[in-house]
């Protein structure tokens, strides 16, 4: 159904089943190709248009779109015609409810408008570390950053589901008095929009976006890390030690600076002399190598002559194509360093070629951390940048999925078929290219802690399964502190009951940044006896949890439900579901209240109506629809189990 008007086109199709996706263009026809989220062609789904009486309306399933006379819409529920969503002017001459303003050559910014309501709940728009569940009322910045990561679809209380389908530089403002996503400079409104419970609406926005593939089997263990070992000598200690000790370990870490200089994408050989060697002790006992893999090129790399001459890096409209500043091996100041352009398929087939060339061909390494790829540029001036896919302020959120894509598309290629690279960013289908992402360098103190939990189910709700956290933060923690150490250890619990389980953090003493930084001892034996013990009890529950783990990932796989699952989106029918942001659902029977408060003792747990509850560590069972109060001493995280739900949470 098209509508036009005063130049400008606006097209309401049917998207996949109950969804109707909504494209706006002001001078011209709508333009087809323009980067997005949706994959082409949509699921098969049939609208039906009618119109009468100045009004066009159309349907598909579960939701109907009504346009008036003058291009406004109007979202409602097909069964009982309900108001879901509407389009609202600005003010009552003028503008209406989509605003273009132009910034030159046939672009415009552009602003998208719909109405408020009151009581109205917001969740998703990816990662953010405001520590809000709920957003309504926030005004979230449409940008990657380093641990705020862009995923522009929004869940509401109200049974529907947006995604705004444009990687622009922007903000959506969530306001009492209405909602406005903005886009700084692009030249097409677009957005997808499905009816329906929440549950219902993650299948539909994981079938249009594209579903996880199912997550390696090795990914569901215990991930051990620190910021940084320096050697190969002191990574395999690491993982001896692991083993004398009886520990379960799954992947070990080797973070950045392990390369000759920055883009070279190859191991230093007087640090890492015999990676194969290496490569091989981990797998004899079964552990996998993760390796760092870091989208910029120093002007001191191999890479970049040949990178620059073939256009593969990010141009920019304002000097030389430098986009940072960063330390390298034989340099004695920082470097200007440039990041690659995944949007380019030369670029991205190049980059693979490195990959392949130093690490999976030689050694079989087929597991990569692609940190810093919001990308991590200072300053973050996106008009400054210009990228194949189109200028910075128009496609630059696209960057951290299409450098997953990069790999995805090579090991695919090799013929891997369990890909997972840890991300630090990610946009909105990132997921299909086993993106698994993390709360980026956070801190160290349990208001983060708290933050954390929110985070998880935001982006548990934005179409990102596979999701962790550094575990006892990022920037510092001593590990001699008890304090530290009580926040490791409820951090520990938290991260063994997280889609992905991965102890990281740069742990006092630091040094300062360049070739030879390390931080302080970091694995589970480096905060006192304890603690350790604690610990090595949650490792083994983590371990014990594995197959219950990978069947919830096969429902993420199959049907686009995330692992850690807010309270709302198993129990959309109780209205103080929809309010505890706190505790969530690890998979289907398991719900999880981490401790998040310094010498708590006890916790209180809203347990949903709906459900029978049984307090895994106390056998006492509850009638759901209430809040309990448990006791939640340092070795316990509260954890209870779903109508009669048996899991091996004891040894």
């Amino acid at each position: 159904m098209e509508w036009r008007g005063r130049q400008e086109t606006v097209r309401i199709e049917p998207w996949g089943p109950d969804a109707l996706r909504v494209r706006a263009r002001l001078g011209g026809p709508l333009l087809p190709d323009l980067p997005g989220a949706l994959q082409e062609p949509p699921p098969a789904a049939r609208g039906t248009v009618r119109y009468a009486d100045g009004r066009a309306t159309i349907a598909n399933g579960a939701i109907r779109a009504e346009l008036d006379a003058k291009g406004l819409l109007r979202f409602v529920r097909t069964d009982d015609g309900g108001e879901l969503l509407a389009e609202e002017r600005a003010h009552f001459w003028w503008p209406g409810s989509r605003l273009y303003t132009a910034t030159g050559n046939g672009y415009h910014r552009l602003e998208q408008r719909f109405s408020a309501y009151a009581g109205e709940r917001l969740y998703g728009l990816g990662q953010h570390q405001h520590g809000l569940f709920d957003q309504k009322g926030a005004v979230v910045e449409l940008v990657q950053r380093n641990a705020e990561v862009s995923i522009p679809v929004l869940t509401s209380s109200r049974g529907y589901t947006l995604l705004w389908n444009n990687p622009a530089v922007g903000r959506v403002e969530l306001a009492a008095n209405g909602t406005r996503w903005v886009a700084d400079s692009a030249r097409q409104i677009d957005y997808w929009i499905t009816a329906g419970a929440p549950a219902e609406a993650q299948r539909r926005y994981s079938a249009v976006t594209g579903r996880a593939p199912m997550l390696p089997a090795w990914a569901a263990g215990f991930w051990q890390s620190k910021l940084r070992y320096r050697t190969q000598d002191e990574l395999l200690a690491v993982a001896r030690e692991y083993r004398r000790r009886g520990l379960p370990l799954s992947v070990l870490v080797c973070d950045f600076f392990h390369w000759t200089h920055l883009g070279d994408w190859k191991f230093d050989p007087v640090a890492w002399p015999d990676p194969a060697a290496m490569v091989e002790e981990l797998a004899g006992m079964g552990v996998k190598l993760l390796v760092s893999f870091w989208p910029s090129v120093s002007p001191l790399s191999e890479n970049h002559r040949p990178m620059e001459s073939a256009g593969w890096l990010l141009g920019t409209e304002y000097g030389p194509v430098a986009h940072a500043e960063w330390p390298d091996q034989g340099a004695a100041e920082p470097v200007q360093v440039a990041f690659y352009d995944p949007t380019h398929p030369g670029a991205r087939a190049y980059v693979w070629s490195k990959a392949r060339e130093n690490y999976l061909d030689p050694y079989g390494i087929t597991a990569f951390w692609l940190d810093a790829c919001e990308p991590e540029i200072k300053p973050g001036f996106a008009a400054n940048l210009r990228y194949h896919a189109g200028p910075g302020t128009e496609v630059g959120n696209l960057y951290p999925r299409e450098h997953a894509r990069a790999f995805h598309e090579g090991l695919s290629a090799a013929g891997e078929t369990e890909i997972l690279t840890l991300c630090r960013s990610a946009w909105a289908g990132s997921q299909r290219y086993g993106a698994a992402l993390w709360s980026g360098d956070i801190g160290t103190d349990f208001a983060t802690l708290r933050a954390q939990v929110a985070a998880g189910l935001n982006a548990a709700l934005s179409g990102i399964p596979w999701w962790n956290t550094d575990i006892g933060g990022f920037h510092g923690g001593d590990p001699d502190d008890p304090g530290y150490r009580e926040l490791l250890v409820r951090w520990f619990q938290f991260g063994a009951l997280s889609p992905l389980m991965r102890l990281h953090g740069y742990r006092a003493p630091g040094s300062p940044l360049g070739p030879d930084m390390t931080g302080g001892p970091n694995e589970v034996w480096s905060y006192g006896e304890q603690a350790a013990e604690i610990l090595a009890d949650w490792l083994r529950l983590r371990e014990r949890l594995r197959p219950y783990i990978l069947d919830a990932m096969r429902a993420a796989h199959e049907e686009g439900l995330p692992v850690m699952r807010p309270l709302l989106l198993a129990f959309p029918d109780d209205p103080a579901a929809w309010e505890v942001a706190d505790a969530y659902l690890f998979g289907p029977d398991l719900l999880a209240a981490p401790v998040l408060e310094a010498g708590a003792v006890r916790r209180e747990v809203y347990l949903p109506r709906g459900a029978r509850w049984t307090d895994a560590w106390s056998g006492a069972a509850y009638e759901g629809g209430r809040t309990v109060t448990v006791p939640a001493p340092l070795e316990r995280m509260p954890l209870f189990l779903r109508d009669g739900a048996r899991l091996p949470l004891r040894s």
